[in-house]
């Protein structure tokens, strides 16, 4: 009986292995007629089940399986099923857990979604698992930069505010001041100080995810972790006993922008005095500190003075009452984003900032710095009074003569009695000043004993600079804002390097540069004349030696004339453009503007009538598609483009993503005879030895931060590449000649290659830390632009090295220069 038995379960066993395997045929055969069908989600569901019953399989199935989840997702996205693409994945990883190329794509979907924190996490892992994977790399570093800001390496590489801050917490613990809590702790570096300082109780929060998770690696690393209790979270969500036992009798914190009170300093510290504090001392009472509560930084004192500026000007005002022929009409003021006019809602952040003692042609002093207002930071009431003030005014008397282009701000930060640290732009430090760019004036020059005139709030909690004007002298007549104009405001974003300087990665067309146009006038009226040589396009001032006849004049001759068909013209360069006005001059076309915001396109429409065009020259090209995610087609179903104009660099100094994906469509898309501008770009680039670059990159070692084991932690968020530089003010040793990296041909992607090796001739004996790069923009062979020029509202970027490397005049080096999804990597070699 026990033989027939095991004969039974022997066959038993058989059949269920044989109906298995049946049943995984079944499946792979009804998943592959699923794809061809382009049922994702059904041909998902078949892998999954046959993932399950023979895991063997795994290897043999894995790229397809792969497709089919990234499509099925795609779909479910598309659907917004956004918790189903979630389970998609969960159950993906669960499979292949190691599998780098699912990690990426699950985070490209969190970054596309918002949630930065945890598609890092997952971008992390990718580059760990496949370190040479290209694109997970790529996005590691895109979102890196989102998520440890760059100022965190600057600020951790400046020993002297590590050291003023060690000092004043340490004279804090001194006199009794035993629990701590740091408020924004970042690295944790504040809480670090607190506990080598002798605190018995150490309490640490942050808000960021990553910045937590890299706190609790540094703490640890540090042997501290049992003596820091780390919370994920912002101080107004510490609730007493629930988080830390009871009040604190010292709060640390560096929550201050180049406004002072942009990071929410005053917030933060308004709760904490309500409900993480002990009392403060009470004043002029000798007692000692270890009962009551106090802040680190004590105060701070802001200052404040006008300059002239020529850099911050052409970034916040337009400058030229003509471009390229085209009149830019006075019923269009433009602003920048930091510009808001009495009673208009402001802008979330109302200064932009800059670093004075780098900025490409320096600034001129109008004024003496003058106090704006001091800020008590261990007085509660004060704090709360901060943002009900009323406003009020300063008057800055004129010292200098010049052009009233800003006033700065800076302040000095008193941690206490003894120590303090200045923002101050004649200092030495890792900090920029806050800018308010001056607008809407009818008249910006001033002269000596002129005065400022200026009103300064903190509503909302932001130090707020705003009806700046200027009083003169002999006249008393206030030069004020004027508002007989149409207003573009804060959505008007100046059409230049603004967005730049306001951290978003938009390029505009920049109206004070003036070559840009031009060129782009010239070259496009060479390729119009090319398509339709008649007497229109020759009489029109292509070149800028025409006659000067207008369109409406050319298209009244023509009318006794057979009128001849227009020429297409697109134009999706991002922001607000004037290129299809300066087109439309150029003779009988019809061009069309890309621009989003009603407001650029009711500003294009009056420039256009100031113009004298005629309605139809000037179309908005968004408004004729069904889907706005796919700009680039046809005109019409029997039309084809003439020219279409692409933004190739980005005003950081990067290139555009997927612009030559957008090329080859284009491509496809012309008229015989018909162009892209650019045609091609060239990439320049030189060796260089920068401190500056390497501090502002990774932290370098334990000594700026005063023993403590930070560097490994965040540098693992550094970047190789540095963008919004300016290589005319950037402290550096150029240590070789221009050296051309690259060819991007949008007209004739043959002349294109991926990778190129280049050879480059020292010229200086130094040490090569950097490879700035720029780009020459060819729109075709006889006009270009140099994004390094002076004039260009264009930034340049730098490739910055692991390591330094050491070399001699006469040296060569190989640059292994790789072009990868619009993306430069260089690598160095001997």
């Amino acid at each position: 009986m026990p033989n027939s038995n095991a004969k039974f379960n022997c066959s038993h066993r058989g059949g269920q292995q044989a109906g298995r395997q049946e049943l995984v045929s079944r499946s792979l055969q009804s998943a592959q007629h699923c794809l061809e069908d382009q049922d994702f989600g059904t041909a998902y569901a078949h892998y999954l089940l046959v993932l399950n019953l023979a895991p063997e399989l795994k290897t043999s199935v894995k790229e397809t399986f792969q497709f089919t989840l990234f499509k099925w997702a795609e779909e479910l996205d598309s659907l917004a099923r956004i918790q189903d693409l979630f389970n998609c994945y969960e159950q993906a990883l669960e499979l292949y857990p190691n599998d780098e190329v699912i990690c990426n794509s699950m985070g490209e979907h969190l970054f596309r979604m918002g949630f930065r924190d945890e598609a890092a996490g997952y971008f992390h892992k990718a580059v760990k698992l496949n370190p040479d994977f290209a694109d997970a790399k790529e996005n590691f570093y895109r979102v890196a930069n989102w998520l440890v800001e760059r100022w965190h390496f600057i600020m951790l590489n400046d020993a002297k505010r590590n050291l003023t801050y060690l000092k004043a917490i340490e004279n804090a613990v001194r006199s009794g001041c035993k629990s701590v809590l740091d408020i924004g702790t970042g690295t944790g570096i504040l809480s670090m100080f607190a506990k080598k300082a002798g605190a018995s109780f150490v309490y640490a929060c942050e808000l960021s995810k990553t910045m937590y998770e890299l706190a609790h690696d540094v703490v640890a690393a540090n042997n501290m972790e049992r003596e820091i209790k780390l919370l994920h979270l912002k101080s107004l969500d510490i609730e007493i006993p629930k988080h830390i036992p009871e009040r604190v009798s010292l709060v640390v914190t560096e929550t201050v922008d180049a406004g002072l009170f942009g990071e929410g300093i005053v917030e933060s510290l308004i709760h904490a005095w309500e409900h993480l504090l002990l009392q403060p001392k009470p004043k002029n009472q000798d007692v000692g500190t270890g009962d009551y509560g106090r802040v680190i930084p004590a105060s701070a004192t802001v200052f404040g003075m006008a300059v002239e500026c020529k850099e911050i000007r052409r970034h916040h005002r337009v400058g030229t009452q003509e471009v390229a022929g085209v009149c830019l009409s006075n019923s269009v003021q433009f602003f920048s984003p930091t510009y808001a006019s009495a009673g208009s809602e402001e802008t979330v952040e109302p200064y932009t900032t800059e670093k004075l003692s780098c900025i490409p042609g320096g600034y001129v002093p109008l004024t003496e710095p003058c106090q704006v207002m001091t800020v008590d930071f261990n007085n509660l009431q004060e704090l709360k009074s901060l943002a009900a003030r009323k406003p009020w005014k300063l008057s800055l008397p004129v010292t200098e003569g010049g052009t009233l282009d800003a006033v700065v701000v800076w302040f000095e930060l008193q941690l206490d009695d003894e120590h303090s640290l200045s923002t101050s732009p004649s200092e030495e430090t890792c900090w920029e000043q806050a800018v308010y760019p001056v607008q809407g004036l009818l008249d910006y020059s001033v002269k000596t004993g002129d005065t400022v005139m200026m009103e300064v709030c903190c509503q909302d909690y932001y130090l707020k600079i705003q009806k700046i004007s200027s009083l003169a002298s002999e006249c008393g007549m206030d030069l004020s804002d004027r508002e007989d104009t149409l207003s573009l405001g804060n959505e008007a974003e100046l059409c230049n390097a603004l967005a730049g300087l306001q951290t978003t990665s938009k390029q505009d067309g920049n109206m004070n540069n003036v070559p840009y146009h031009e060129c782009f006038k010239a070259a496009m009226g060479k390729v119009l004349l090319a398509l339709n040589p008649s007497k229109d396009l020759q009489s029109m001032d292509v070149d800028g030696h025409g006659s000067g006849m207008n369109l409406q004049e050319s298209q009244n001759k023509s009318s006794l004339d057979v009128a001849p068909d227009p020429l297409y013209i697109l134009d999706v360069s991002e922001g607000f453009s004037i290129l299809p006005i300066i087109a439309g001059k150029l003779g009988p076309v019809r061009a069309y503007s890309s621009v989003e915001k009603e407001q650029h396109q009711a500003a294009l429409n009056v420039l256009s009538e100031a113009n004298h065009f005629p309605k139809e020259t000037l179309e908005f090209w968004l408004s004729h598609l069904e889907d706005e995610s796919v700009v680039l087609q046809r005109p019409k179903s029997d039309k084809l483009w003439s020219i279409i104009i692409l933004d190739v660099i980005e005003t950081s100094g990067l290139i555009q993503q997927e612009v030559m994906e957008k090329a080859a469509i284009s491509r496809c898309l012309l008229h015989s005879g018909g162009k892209i501008f650019p045609q091609y770009v060239l990439v320049y680039g030189m060796l260089v030895e920068s401190e500056s670059l390497l501090l502002e990159s990774a932290v370098q070692g334990t000594e700026p931060t005063l023993g403590f084991n930070i560097a490994p932690f965040i540098n693992q968020f550094k970047v190789p590449v540095r963008v919004y530089l300016d290589l005319s003010t950037l402290p550096c040793l150029p240590l070789s000649k221009p050296a051309e990296l690259l060819r991007l041909d949008l007209m004739n992607p043959l002349l294109n290659s991926s990778s190129r090796e280049v050879k480059v001739q020292i010229s200086k004996s130094g040490q090569v830390t950097a490879i700035p790069f720029w780009y020459h923009i060819h729109l075709d062979e006889g006009h270009s632009l140099n994004t390094s020029d002076e004039s260009s509202h264009w930034k340049q970027a730098a490739v910055v090295l692991d390591e330094p490397i050491q070399v001699q005049v006469g040296d060569e080096l190989v640059l292994d220069v790789q072009h990868h999804k619009s993306n430069i990597s260089i690598t160095v070699k001997r």
